[in-house]
């Protein structure tokens, strides 16, 4: 309790702003539409799942927030899921999105109402050769047709046109059944997998399948779970990929030489990772460098790497988020355990965070070097 206490006093100088909510369920996406709205979808089994589109508190959003007393989230659209989501991606530029979760046997394409607050599903697309015990990852990729890229192991990577259903695209002939920990979307053309094992691999859809994927040769250290982030060309110089284990090991790793990462490090992390599907790894939109960390325990950390002095070392973070460890009542560390987390598409020091025990948090913290 004496720790709760003392982070509360401490969270008046280590935050501009810090704000906490309940969600009607836990949830394993924050997804953002623009600077002020994300979507949230319930997690859990045997229940229906609420799929939100909540608008940020008016207070972060406005520039002059002493006229902002509303601190709260409002909801905008809702639906329901009749199973667990897991994925949740909007495609941009429409009122769509695209979901998966376990049984992995389809994809729910669900359109945003314009005219009433409701989010309902428009179409499914059947996964061909999905197991129950696996789920599809998916991203969308960037065209005049919206399409979604999905998979649960390399072997059954599609990319599926939403409104016609058509197969564009199909890894056949992959001899590998790894599953798939995270898919992400270069441009229209290219995309960037990592296995659970490690393994990362780049693809080009334009070439033929059997020269279309470039992959690592050596997967990461066996008996851990890895998950990789790809961090966008505008966001500066450097290693483009960052790839994260279940013992908090972080590799950064160059798109063009996949085999041999440019930098190895130990972040520091009290466990390793009770639930790898929770692992998450992601770069600042906005600030070079910057990555976050969570799925290790109830908080959410922050690396500078390019403090980073040399290779194999072990690294502090440059903050931690405590938030849901102390602020919601929550004694049982697995209810306190980070579900996601993401960063402001705009605001360089504002992030989202959820936990299993459904609490939300905003908050925009402070870098401890700003005054060094």
């Amino acid at each position: 309790m004496d720790e709760a206490a003392d982070w509360l006093v401490d969270s008046l100088r280590l935050y501009r702003d810090l704000h906490a909510f309940e969600l009607p369920g836990p949830t394993r996406v924050l997804e953002w539409t623009d600077n002020q709205g994300v979507f949230v979808a319930g997690c859990e089994s045997q229940k229906r799942n609420e799929v939100l589109h909540l608008l940020l508190p008016p207070k972060l959003c406005a520039e002059n927030q002493g006229l902002c007393p509303e601190r709260d989230f409002r909801m905008k659209h809702g639906g329901f899921s009749d199973k667990p989501v897991y994925n949740l991606k909007h495609v941009p530029d429409t009122r769509l999105l695209v979901t998966s979760g376990p049984p992995g046997n389809s994809l729910q394409v669900w359109q945003v109402a314009e005219d009433s607050d409701v989010i309902k599903v428009v179409s499914t697309i059947a996964v061909h050769g999905a197991e129950s015990s696996l789920w599809p990852k998916i991203a969308v990729l960037t065209s005049e047709v919206p399409r979604v890229l999905h998979g649960a192991r390399v072997s059954d990577l599609h990319i599926t046109e939403l409104e016609s259903q058509k197969t564009l695209y199909m890894s056949g002939g992959s001899d590998s059944e790894e599953e798939i920990s995270s898919l992400q979307v270069l441009d229209a053309d290219t995309f960037v997998f990592c296995c659970a094992s490690g393994r990362l691999g780049l693809v080009d859809i334009r070439q033929k399948l059997g020269d279309s994927k470039r992959t690592a040769s050596n997967p990461g250290p066996g008996g851990e779970q890895w998950c990789a982030a790809v961090r966008t060309s505008g966001q500066g110089p450097g290693p483009t990929i960052a790839s994260l284990s279940t013992s908090g090991q972080l590799q950064l790793i160059d798109l063009r030489d996949l085999d041999h990462p440019v930098t190895t490090v130990q972040c520091s992390v009290s466990m390793p990772s009770p639930d790898w599907e929770l692992l998450r790894v992601t770069w600042a939109p906005t600030l070079d460098g910057y990555l976050a960390i969570s799925g290790f325990g109830g908080t959410v950390q922050i690396y500078d790497s390019t403090s980073w002095e040399r290779n194999g070392s072990h690294v502090e973070p440059l903050f931690i988020h405590k938030g849901h460890l102390f602020m919601d009542g929550t004694e049982n560390d697995l209810l306190s355990l980070i579900t996601t987390h993401a960063w402001h598409p705009s605001k360089p020091r504002t992030l989202l965070s959820a936990a299993a025990d459904a609490s939300l948090h905003v908050w925009d913290w402070m870098d401890p070097c700003s005054s060094c």
